[in-house]
């Protein structure tokens, strides 16, 4: 449960338990707003439940909310030093595998500007080699993926797998079911804090989208003479090739 400014306390989670062995993929997919970024966060310790319990055992590192403990007006090294120490590593162990870090990330002409003047996808890039050269036991990757070119995400993949073959437990929240198909053993759906469904992640992904296809023709009203159109002399009939609620069109792209 939440408790708002109003003190109104929300149920965030029911009824949610799951095991994750070392060298495991879990794969946990849902809607916006299903509650995948706050179950990271509770077995991150960010939070703490109000009933029931999150047992973690081994060294955890987290790649939750890009920007989360960076310090925008230090330096990228700088960051990759404090990000070091916050993932369990020690001073000297740090600048030991500071070169490699900032290899990993491709930052080399840039590790000493402010963090400040990175984007987002360089901020990504310096978070991730941080914890994946700090030797998790346990990682926990929200979303951050999906952040940069696709190159690097590629990249991310290997030192995943790499990772997922020395031992280390993964729990990986993502909208993107390539990944969780490509590098994860199980999935897990949960929405509106529920668990839907756990195992093989092709069956889960296909009751997945077939739950949210079935939600959008719901969604998208009956088709009439006014609400179909043509386009490029192909006709779009609502229900059959054009879906969504219609409250919002996009009637001209120009570019």
């Amino acid at each position: 449960e939440l408790r708002s400014a109003a003190k109104e306390r929300v149920q965030v989670f029911a009824d949610i338990s799951f095991e994750l062995a070392a060298g495991e993929v879990l794969g946990v997919i849902g809607r916006n707003g299903a509650g995948k970024t706050t179950l990271l966060n509770l077995v991150g310790g960010v939070g703490q439940p109000d009933a029931g319990s999150i047992e973690v055992r081994g060294r955890l590192g987290a790649l939750l909310e890009l920007g989360t403990g960076s310090h925008p007006t230090l330096s990228g090294r700088d960051n990759a030093i404090i990000g070091g120490i916050i993932a369990g590593m020690t001073r000297r162990q740090v600048l030991q595998r500071i070169d490699d870090i900032v290899r990993f990330a491709e930052l080399e002409e840039y590790i000493d500007n402010p963090l400040r003047t990175y984007s987002s996808g360089m901020q990504m890039r310096l978070a991730f080699s941080t914890i994946v050269h700090a030797d998790p036991e346990i990682l926990l990757v929200d979303e951050v993926l999906s952040v940069g070119d696709i190159a690097f995400q590629q990249k991310c993949l290997v030192k995943i797998r790499s990772l997922r073959e020395a031992g280390c437990a993964i729990l990986l929240a993502t909208h993107d079911m390539s990944q969780v198909l490509e590098i994860c053993h199980r999935a897990m759906w949960i929405d509106e804090g529920r668990l839907i469904g756990t195992g093989n992640p092709i069956e889960i992904i296909e009751k997945y989208r077939e739950r949210m296809s079935s939600e959008t023709r719901r969604l998208t009203p009956p088709p009439t003479q006014e609400n179909n159109t043509v386009e490029d002399d192909r006709p779009l009939v609502l229900q059959k090739n054009r879906l969504g609620t219609q409250e919002i069109q996009i009637s001209e792209v120009d570019i």
